[in-house]
This record gives structure tokens, C-alpha cells and sequence, in this order.
């Protein structure tokens, strides 16, 4: 985004949002350690080709800048495609909907809102969108349909929603919810809602949305039914059902939606058509340095040690560790088109970083491969 794009969000400012409303929730005292949290790096398939966020620059936080890059359906070369002209220390969150992708702008500096950018030419040019307020610090803090609603989570846990792509751009955006008023909802009690961390569209085309909970077990994924939310019904199986849960992820499918859970330090994908949900076995860690979502409802884990988890789907699906990952690596990225067939590890991309350098290392017959380097000019301490 160029200084037209700066000042165009600049014009699309209004006055703040309401504040929340509804009564205060029953509390549940959890046991445990609190679950696992992630970053915002992630990537993300559309049917144009793979995106991938990752941070860049540092160490110190004015010299880190989010990137966005770009590996389409008909190349395996990536490229540079951050929408240019705000500030990105904040972070870079992002979502996709056929050949349309939605970028938003984590506040950061003296920037006190999420200024936006849409393309749909894969990158090449960027049209300026607002949000008045600030997104959650989530990789699900934005979802678009496929009719161009969009949901914008914001960081004290409201839900924002503008109706098309358009609205969104100008700035057009009305509360969907607050988090007070989803934790007052009769499933946000049972299941003792402390925050909001992911939304998502369901199979009917309405809005899912999903978070922590104290209540040991309750997984919290919620749908909206003309204004009344529901749970969606997602229940954990066996050991894991004793901790309490946290949606780190949430995605539409082609037939429904998938989710990354974790429930102390247990990760679990999940997976619903509309009707009931199907739950992976655990993967354990320590901690998640990254994840996110390919074709076919397959997903991917970036865990401390240089560990790499990989799941292909629903049907009869197992976690799949990966060869230790290459040194720096950020973000994973999946194949952009087909389903993964189980037990494979499909053409993964790692993006490792190391200063203004990105190294794309490709999984090549059980190996990674270097394929690529690009150069990113990254201006250190220009962000103040």
C-alpha cells in the first residue's frame, strides 16, 4: 500500500466501536497448564497458489517486519508480494476466498487500527480496505466467504462483520458479537469462554467462531444461527478430554471446516461436516512455533526442536513427522492444489529466515532441498 493506500484508510476512519454488552459469565476454574499459543506465521491455500506470512529483520522488535509471499498454482518459485506503504511490525494476518485474498494490518507503533488491503491478481496490486479497530493477535482473525462477507476479530474479542468485499473496503463494518456477550450465551458458560482466538464460515454459509475455555475438556467452537449461537458440538476423546482446550486454528473446507486444537500440551486436528466432527489422535509438544492448513482439509505443525508435524485430512488420517526442518525456519507451506494422500508428506515447502534473507528448502524424496533465495529490503529502524 503506497501513500494512496495510507491515505485512503486515513479518509475510511470513523469514530470507534461500541463497547460489548451482555451479563457476566459463570467462571470455571481449569486445571492444569494453560494450552499451547501460536504465532501469527501460518500459510494458506486459495486457488491461485500458496501464501505464506512469516517475520523477517530483528532481533528488536522495531526491526521486525511481517512479509507476505507467494507461490502460484502453475510455478514452484516464490515471490515478494507484501502490500507496500504501512507499517507491518505489528503483524500480518490473512484470508482467502477463491481468488480474492484479504490482508490485515496488526496495529503497531503509533498505529491504533487495522488498515486492510485485498487482491486478486495473486499480489500485483492491492486495493485499501480499514478496520477501526485492532485485529486480534491470531492467524484467524479474519474470514471471508464465499459471497464476500467478511469477519474481522479484533483484540479485545469482538466480532466485526461487513456484509461484502466492498463494504469491507470502505470501511463499512457492523459488531456480529462481543466477546462478553458469546461467553454470556448459554454454550459459552458451559464451556467457561475466556477468549475468542479464531472465526471461520461454516457449511451453511454463517459464522463460526471459536476460542479457549476453562472448563476442562470443553472445546469452544460456536456457530451463529440468526443471531444465537450455539456450540457446534466438538467433543475431545480419551486423555486429552481432562485438559483444558484452546482452537489455535479454524478454517472452511470444501465440505465443512477444520480445526487445530490444543489441550494442554497435546495438539489435535479436527475435522466437521456440518453434522459431526472427527478428531485426530494427539501429537505432543512443547511449543508451536507455527502452523496452518492445506487442500483437503490438511494441516501442518511447526513444534520447538526443529519438529514438523504433517496430517493429511479427515479420512482414516495420522500425524506425520517430517525430516528435522532446516535451521530458521519460520512457516511451512503445503502443495496448493490436490489432496494429501495420508502417510506422505506431499512437496512441502520450509521458508527458513535469516536477517533480510529467505531460504525456500523443498522435502525431496525424504530431504530438504534449497530451491530458492530471496532478498528482502527490509529498512531497519524506519519503523519509528
Amino acid at each position: 500500500m503506497s501513500r494512496r493506500l495510507t491515505a485512503a484508510a486515513a479518509v475510511l476512519a470513523c469514530a470507534g466501536l461500541m463497547a460489548g454488552c451482555g451479563s457476566q459469565p459463570a467462571r470455571v476454574t481449569g486445571t492444569g497448564p494453560p494450552p499451547l499459543t501460536t504465532p501469527l506465521s501460518t500459510s494458506l491455500v486459495t486457488a491461485q497458489g500458496t501464501w505464506a506470512v512469516a517475520v523477517m529483520g530483528g532481533p528488536d522488535a522495531d526491526d521486525m517486519f511481517w512479509q507476505l509471499f507467494f507461490r502460484p498454482v502453475t510455478s514452484d518459485r516464490w515471490s515478494l508480494v507484501t502490500p507496500p506503504g504501512v507499517a507491518d511490525n505489528g503483524g500480518l494476518v490473512a484470508a482467502g476466498e477463491g481468488a480474492s485474498l484479504v490482508v490485515g494490518f496488526r496495529p503497531s507503533q503509533n498505529l491504533v487500527f487495522s488498515p486492510l488491503a485485498t487482491s486478486t491478481d495473486a499480489g500485483l496490486n492491492w486495493t485499501p480496505g480499514l478496520l477501526d479497530a485492532g485485529l486480534a493477535d491470531t492467524p484467524g482473525a479474519i474470514a471471508v466467504g464465499p459471497s464476500g462477507r467478511t469477519l474481522a476479530l479484533l483484540q479485545d474479542g469482538t466480532i466485526e462483520q461487513a456484509a461484502t468485499a466492498g463494504s469491507a473496503a470502505a470501511g463499512r463494518w457492523a459488531r456480529l458479537t462481543s466477546l462478553k456477550a458469546l461467553a454470556a450465551s448459554a454454550p459459552g458458560r458451559s464451556c467457561g469462554l475466556e477468549g475468542v482466538t479464531a472465526v471461520s464460515f461454516g457449511p451453511d454459509k454463517n459464522p463460526i467462531a471459536a476460542g479457549s475455555c476453562a472448563r476442562p475438556g470443553a472445546a469452544g467452537v460456536f456457530t451463529d444461527a440468526g443471531g444465537t449461537w450455539r456450540s457446534a458440538g466438538l467433543t475431545l476423546p480419551g486423555p486429552v478430554e481432562n485438559g483444558r482446550v484452546r482452537v489455535l486454528a479454524l478454517t472452511a473446507t470444501a465440505g465443512g471446516n477444520a480445526a487445530l486444537l490444543a489441550a494442554g500440551n497435546s495438539l489435535l486436528a479436527a475435522w466437521w461436516d456440518g453434522t459431526r466432527w472427527t478428531v485426530s489422535a494427539p501429537v505432543t509438544a512443547d511449543g508451536v512455533r507455527a502452523l496452518g492448513f492445506g487442500p483437503g482439509g490438511s494441516a501442518w505443525l511447526l513444534l520447538d526442536g526443529g519438529r514438523a508435524e504433517t496430517i493429511a485430512g479427515a479420512a482414516g488420517s495420522a500425524w506425520r513427522a517430517l525430516p528435522p526442518v532446516p535451521a530458521g525456519t519460520r512457516v511451512l507451506a503445503p502443495p496448493a492444489t490436490g489432496t494429501l494422500a495420508p502417510g506422505t508428506g506431499g512437496s512441502y515447502d520450509a521458508l527458513a529466515v535469516a536477517g533480510s534473507r529467505l531460504t525456500v528448502w523443498r522435502l525431496t524424496q525424504g530431504a530438504w532441498a534449497k530451491v530458492q533465495q530471496i532478498t528482502v529490503p527490509v529498512q531497519y529502524s524506519s519503523s519509528g
